[in-house]
């Protein structure tokens, strides 16, 4: 079995969820010209970005990507959607990503789980944890019928679930330490140092809560039910 991952720019790549999902993975960089395939394999990742989810004078293959998604939720695709890849699917399905209201939510932040969350095929072992940020686009207003899955004090909708089998998370699961520090080094944020440290010291915690999670996704997607043959 397959996952095709959507990679908006080489510095936002898998990180941890190559290591962690156990399934082969298929990149597509549409940065590099790559085109955005019309149906996901048997699994889709949409990875994070610098481009906001509206920008698509910026990042041109950003419609297709939310055609992409919206396919995968309507035919019940196990779905992962990271961050811009989150917001992508919120416009994707009628909900409603603006600029954020209170600012940009970077570094190392305690996420919540929700009611629903108990219940919840990926999420349900979470509780209340700590998951690497950075983001200034919020989302506003969920699809229609999307179950809230987690929060946050800064911004509410960390994550939902749409449909059967689609997570929208606005954190950064697949983010390591590493990687972090490949953003903010460019950022110009003058905490960026204490930022990375936080983010290094909370590695072996960062894995503990969000491997379960990507093999409860991978599972997700080996069980799921053989979808019809599409007409052509």
């Amino acid at each position: 079995m397959r996952i095709t991952v959507i990679e908006h720019e080489a510095e936002a790549g898998l990180g941890y969820l190559a290591g962690w999902l156990g399934l082969e993975c298929d990149v597509v960089r549409p940065y590099l010209g790559d085109e955005v395939p019309e149906r996901a394999a048997d699994g889709l990742i949409v990875l994070g970005g610098a481009a906001a989810a509206w920008e698509d004078e910026r990042s041109p293959w950003q419609p297709a990507t939310r055609d992409l998604l919206r396919r995968a939720v309507e035919e019940s695709t196990p779905t992962l959607a990271v961050c811009l890849g989150a917001q992508l699917l919120t416009m994707a399905c009628g909900g409603t990503v603006e600029r954020g209201a209170n600012g940009l939510e970077v570094g190392l932040r305690e996420v919540v789980a929700l009611p629903a969350a108990a219940s919840d095929r990926l999420l349900s072992g979470v509780g209340t944890a700590v998951a690497v940020q950075y983001h200034e686009d919020a989302i506003t207003r969920l699809p229609e019928g999307a179950v809230p899955l987690m929060t946050g004090s800064q911004y509410p909708n960390q994550a939902y679930r749409l449909g059967e089998a689609a997570w929208a998370v606005q954190f950064h699961p697949e983010a390591t330490p590493d990687i972090f520090a490949s953003w903010t080094a460019s950022s110009g944020l003058e905490s960026a140092t204490d930022l990375d440290a936080e983010v290094k010291a909370a590695e072996d915690r960062l894995t503990a809560t969000w491997r379960p999670v990507a093999e409860a996704f991978a599972t997700a997607i080996r069980t799921r039910p053989t979808p019809p043959a599409h007409r052509p």
